[in-house]
């Protein structure tokens, strides 16, 4: 069992960063790949960035490529995307999720999910 509690969040304008982090219980956090994952209003959830339990592997969605990037400290048992360059269509609810195995870009192979932490960026 995984709990994953996602923070960061804020209100930014066009062109700013934030850091998303996302704190995992667990003593296996390290065996897990790590994803972030992103919904706007009326919108289906989409998928932002993942990152393999090793951390040697990433993978980004092309809206977000060159501008975020996604890291973890298996010793903090953490995950963190760090997001610059910020759009107004970046505004939306992000989550953090979690699976065992290898890392994906595809929301219903994660098992585990936090609550969501809201990124809002004006223009």
């Amino acid at each position: 069992q995984v709990q994953l509690v996602e923070s960061g969040g804020g209100l930014v304008q066009a062109g700013g960063s934030l850091r998303l982090s996302c704190a995992a219980s667990g003593r296996t956090f390290s065996s897990y790949s790590m994803g972030w994952f992103r919904q706007a209003p009326g919108k289906e959830r989409e998928f932002v960035a993942t990152i393999s339990w090793s951390g040697f592997s990433t993978f980004y969605a092309d809206s977000v490529k060159g501008r975020f990037t996604i890291s973890r400290d298996n010793a903090e048992n953490t995950v963190y995307l760090q997001m610059n360059s910020l759009k107004p269509e970046d505004t939306a609810l992000y989550y953090c999720a979690a699976r065992p195995g290898s890392f994906s870009d595809y929301a219903p192979k994660y098992d585990y999910w936090g609550q969501g932490t809201q990124v809002t960026v004006s223009s």
